[in-house]
């Protein structure tokens, strides 16, 4: 018994009565002393957990407890399999829906969307956004059909070259197109209503075309010389 408990004994009378030898105590074990001594939350958690896991890889006599171990081993890798749900493959989510890269920018839109910029530009006669905006929904267009594969160092000239191949009859209008994209772009000349109906135009009649590949199964694969700059 400690210091502080023989001191509340002392001042208790020799025949106290009950209630007041209770109220006593109470005051004494409520000092900060006695309470820091107290188990916090976390050791009385952790107690449990750790009592637990023991009774798991013991039986009532102290030997292994059979299949038991195997539960535990279960739940623990659970635990690890859910937390690699949780946090790892938001991430790896996150990286695999990243823009792809055209024509040295990020963008995610469809070709359709693209479309719609092209016409929202001519509408108001920013005729450089507006030939922009026709010549990515373009190459879009044809991305998405699987006849020209963009890649992320593919520029203007790259992509004419490619499409050529699989629409011979548009060579030229394709080149033209590519030239007015990289004016626009790099160069800052200002775009000409004639150059974006010129780029719109052969746009519709790509979309209309029946590609000429070599073979079913075969693309043509654009293998970029550098972003953002001409050939």
């Amino acid at each position: 018994m400690t210091g502080g408990l023989w001191a509340v004994v002392a001042a208790i009378p020799l025949d106290p009565d009950a209630e007041e030898a209770r109220r006593l105590l109470r005051e004494e074990l409520a000092k900060p002393p006695y309470r820091a001594a107290e188990p916090s939350w976390f050791d009385l958690a952790s107690k449990a957990f750790f009592d637990w896991l023991a009774s798991l890889f013991s039986g009532a006599d102290g030997a292994g407890g059979g299949w038991l171990p195997l539960v535990a081993t279960v739940i623990v890798v659970g635990i690890l399999v859910a937390a690699l749900l949780i946090w790892g493959v938001p991430r790896l989510n996150r990286r695999r829906k990243q823009a792809p890269l055209l024509f040295g920018e990020r963008d995610a839109r469809t070709a359709e969307q693209m479309r719609a910029a092209a016409s929202a530009a001519a509408a108001s006669a920013d005729w450089s956004l507006a030939i922009a905006e026709q010549f990515r929904a373009l190459a879009a267009g044809l991305a998405e059909r699987t006849v020209v594969a963009v890649n992320p160092g593919t520029t203007a000239t790259d992509f004419a070259r490619a499409a050529a191949r699989a629409l011979p009859a548009e060579s030229d209008p394709l080149r033209r197109a590519a030239d007015a994209f990289d004016e626009v772009r790099y160069l800052e000349h200002r775009g000409s209503e004639a150059d974006y109906r010129a780029v719109r135009a052969l746009d519709d009649r790509v979309r209309q075309a029946r590609p000429a590949l070599p073979e079913p199964a075969e693309l043509h694969t654009v293998a970029g010389s550098g972003e953002g700059t001409r050939s």
